[in-house]
C-alpha cells in the first residue's frame, strides 16, 4: 500500500536529499517543483519554498516512510486528504475597503507586482457579476479580459520591482520580505491617503503582523489598522481585485520580455525554469541574465554553471 510522507527540509538538507537520490531523477514540467525522482517502489518530489531556507519534500510509495526517516526520524505518513469541490470566495467584509496583493515572489523571471484596491460597499454586485470572487480558477487569458475592466472601473495603486532593483536590493541585505511590505505599505498609503475615512484596511497576509511593521518601521508613512489574513483574496473583495490586477500586471511584464527575448519566458521556478534559462544564457550571457532573473534562487546558480 502506497504511503504518503511530507518531510520539512532546510535548504542545506534538500540539497543532500537532491544529490541522495540524483540517480533516479526525471525530468518535470511543474511549475514548483525542484526535483523529482522515481523508482519502482518510490516518488520522491522536491518543492520550490515560497520561505527561505525551507522546502517541503513529499514522499510517496511503499517505502516512502522508510526513505523519509533517512532525513526526519519522527516523521508520519500523512493522512489523504479529502477533495472538495472548488467554491466561489465567501467575503468576510462588505463595507468600503482597501486591500492589497502581490505576485511573482515564486518567479524567476519577471518582476514582483504588488496592487492595492479601492472597493466601496456598492461595488460589491458587480464585482460578483465580473466573477471576481471566483478569482482563483482564472486563467491568464480571463485575467487579461477582466484586468482591462477592474483598471477602468475601480481605483488601485500598483507598483512593481523589476529584478535588477531586486538584486541589488538583496546585495544589501534585504530579504523578499522586507521588500514585499514595504511595497505594500506604498500602495495602501496612495489609496489610503485619498481614502482617509476607510477602516478597513485588508492584506492578504504573507508573513505575521509583527515583523510586517517591523520592516515598515522606518519608512516616512505608515499605515497602520491593517488585518491581515492568508488567502485574503478568498475574504477581502478588495484584495480579490488587487490579485486579479497585480496577476494582470505581472503577465504583461512577462509578455514584454518574452517579445524582446523572442522566447517565451516560462514562470515559476522549476527544473523546466531552470532548463530554459541555461538556454537563455547560452544565447545571450550571463550579463544579460542578471538583468531578468532573481540571482538569490537556485535556479540562477545551475543555470550560470552548466556546460
Amino acid at each position: 500500500m502506497n504511503q504518503r510522507v511530507l518531510v520539512e527540509a532546510t535548504s542545506e538538507m534538500k540539497d543532500r536529499i537532491v544529490e541522495y537520490y540524483g540517480s533516479i531523477q526525471k525530468e518535470n514540467k511543474g511549475e514548483y517543483i525542484l526535483f523529482f525522482g522515481q523508482s519502482k517502489d518510490l516518488t520522491i518530489t522536491v518543492y520550490h519554498s515560497k520561505k527561505e531556507n525551507y522546502h517541503k519534500v513529499m514522499f510517496i510509495g511503499e517505502n516512502a516512510l522508510l526513505e523519509a526517516k533517512r532525513w526526519d526520524a519522527n516523521v508520519e505518513p500523512n493522512a489523504p486528504k479529502e477533495k472538495k469541490a472548488p467554491t466561489k470566495a465567501a467575503w468576510e467584509i462588505l463595507d468600503d475597503q482597501i486591500g492589497s496583493d502581490e505576485v511573482g515572489t515564486g518567479d524567476l523571471f519577471g518582476p514582483i507586482c504588488v496592487c492595492a484596491a479601492y472597493v466601496r460597499k456598492q461595488d460589491i454586485k458587480r464585482l460578483k457579476a465580473l466573477g471576481v470572487d471566483d478569482s482563483k480558477r482564472l486563467n491568464d487569458a480571463q485575467i487579461m479580459e477582466l484586468g482591462k475592466i477592474l483598471i477602468n472601473e475601480f481605483e488601485y495603486s500598483q507598483v512593481s520591482l523589476n529584478n535588477e532593483k531586486y538584486n541589488e536590493l538583496v546585495d544589501k541585505k534585504m530579504n523578499m520580505n522586507e521588500m514585499k511590505a514595504k511595497m505594500h505599505n506604498r500602495v495602501l498609503l496612495n489609496l489610503h491617503k485619498k481614502h482617509c475615512d476607510v477602516e478597513n484596511i485588508l492584506v492578504d497576509e504573507f508573513l505575521k503582523e509583527e515583523n510586517y511593521y517591523k520592516y515598515v518601521f522606518f519608512e516616512p508613512e505608515v499605515v497602520r489598522g491593517i488585518t491581515f489574513k492568508t488567502k485574503g483574496e478568498t475574504y477581502f473583495p478588495s484584495v480579490a481585485v488587487g490579485s486579479i490586477i497585480a496577476r494582470y500586471s505581472f503577465i504583461q511584464h512577462m509578455n514584454l520580455l518574452s517579445e524582446k527575448y523572442g522566447m517565451k519566458i516560462p514562470y515559476g521556478a522549476s527544473q523546466r525554469v531552470t532548463e530554459f534559462a541555461k538556454e537563455f544564457v547560452k544565447k545571450f550571457g550571463k550579463a544579460e541574465f542578471d538583468k531578468v532573473c532573481k540571482k538569490n534562487f537556485a535556479n540562477y546558480k545551475e543555470a550560470i554553471e552548466a556546460k
